[in-house]
């Protein structure tokens, strides 16, 4: 809709065609939910029967919450490292992209250039010395070797430096007037003003660290520490023919990500658009 009420063309054309390329990219999505409620014989019908004829979501979910493979065990594990990696890189990050801009120190800009530097080398390229260092450490096969090595991004600690550039400084001057020291500053003054880009940040390094493979298939043994997606992977193993089951697998590990953004998508969209804009 234009100012004067009348509808544009131009805009109308794109937002139909946004929203059917986007139903699109759902089309998987809506056929995983499917076919997690159906039986076996039922997930491979052509045509696709979107709406199952007959339903066995009860089977599909004892099948995979109350079988011999602990699917329960990998999803506290999940929520475990995901969250305590969350929480971590919101506060590392926060405090080093605090530092980058409202304290003053020599080498500030040189330092932060030179960390920039760093998100040039792909993730794998250290892989090896990664695993060597957490071996030494005395960590390998732990959850602990996990949050040691997701826990430090410099991707969000760039985003959040964005973010509070566009802090005006008076708001510290006035704190330091009143006493205030660079941690009270930082606990009651930035933070507040940043909740757009925290919860951004939460919200994103929780979904990749929910969703990471790499990492937990190389610092891991024991099935007993497994997270939901080298669960799921077993399930692949036992279930290679029943789809169905590994179906009903996949949504139940989508299902807090979803949530979570559904409730949070505002927060993520405002701390993106706020911090990609700033500095």
């Amino acid at each position: 809709m234009t100012r004067y009420g009348k509808i544009d063309p131009g805009k109308l054309v794109v937002t139909v065609l946004m929203g059917a390329i986007s139903l699109f990219f759902l089309i998987p999505l809506f056929w995983m939910a499917s076919a997690a409620f159906k039986y076996e014989k039922d997930v491979m019908v052509f045509p696709i029967q979107w709406i199952p004829k007959a339903w066995n979501a009860v089977g599909n979910f004892k099948a995979v919450w109350m079988a011999d493979i602990p699917f329960y065990t990998f999803y506290w594990n999940s929520i475990k490292i995901a969250v305590i990696v969350t929480l971590a890189t919101v506060v590392f990050s926060s405090m080093a992209a605090f530092s980058f801009t409202k304290l003053n120190f020599r080498g500030r800009d040189l330092m932060f250039g030179v960390l920039l530097t760093f998100m040039i080398i792909p993730e794998q390229a250290t892989l090896i010395p990664r695993f060597m260092f957490i071996r030494w450490l005395g960590l390998y096969n732990t959850h602990e070797a996990l949050i040691v090595t997701m826990m430090f991004s410099i991707y969000f600690t760039f985003l959040m430096r964005q973010f509070m550039l566009g802090i005006h400084t008076d708001f510290l001057e006035a704190a330091k007037i009143d006493g205030a020291g660079y941690l009270r500053i930082y606990w009651q003054i930035i933070l507040p003003l940043c909740k757009p880009i925290l919860a951004t940040v939460g919200i994103i390094k929780f979904i990749w660290t929910w969703n990471d493979y790499q990492h937990p298939l190389v610092f891991l043994l024991d099935k007993d520490l497994y997270p939901i997606t080298l669960g799921i992977q077993l399930f692949k193993d036992d279930y290679a023919d029943n789809y169905a089951v590994l179906m009903m697998a996949s949504l139940s590990a989508i299902i807090p990500l979803v949530i979570l953004f559904i409730v949070l998508q505002k927060q993520v969209i405002k701390g993106i658009s706020l911090g990609g804009v700033k500095g």
